[in-house]
């Protein structure tokens, strides 16, 4: 996951090239609009990287499927409206963002957000094909290192029924 900026100064097909070679995959770009991604959508073609685009509770029919139109990889759901962090609680509306995506796109959706608990990641898992987890490992590794991040990696798995 990046910012725009960091890619844009680096050089998008330099960065995409470099990724590739260092055996990246995709990247996550949360403030870059499809829109906006022309340069972005020709460097990770010619590269082989998948880029992966956002969509919002908010997000009409027509934002999700062009969005959809130009991603590849996955398909990022935000399950809160706002800024990144883990939540007590997500919204109830994603479910239905996940089924909205799904009939613009057959690409897997991912939900992510706030998520930061076993029982949220088990919840999402029951509808989505993958559950993100960021600022909460972010978090775990400020108050505790690798060894809480460790942790929270099992606590979550075991809300996956997969510890």
């Amino acid at each position: 996951m990046s910012y725009w900026n960091p890619i844009e100064r680096y050089g998008v097909d330099r960065f995409a090239t470099d990724l590739h070679a260092a055996n990246g995959v995709g990247v996550i770009t949360p403030d870059l609009t499809p829109e906006e991604a022309c340069d972005w959508v020709g460097a990770t073609d010619k590269a082989d990287v998948d880029r992966v685009f956002l969509v919002a509770l908010s997000s009409s029919d027509e934002r999700i499927a062009r969005v959809a139109e130009v991603t590849t990889g996955f398909i990022y759901a935000g399950a809160v409206m706002g800024v990144t962090g883990a939540r007590t609680s997500l919204s109830d509306e994603v479910r239905g963002l996940v089924d909205r995506v799904r009939k613009h796109s057959d690409l897997p959706v991912a939900v992510g957000l706030g998520v930061s608990t076993p029982e949220q990641a088990h919840d999402i898992a029951q509808y989505a094909d993958g559950v993100i987890v960021g600022s909460a490992f972010v978090t775990a590794i400020k108050q505790g290192g690798a060894e809480a991040a460790g942790e929270l990696a099992r606590t979550l798995a075991s809300g996956l029924g997969r510890v």
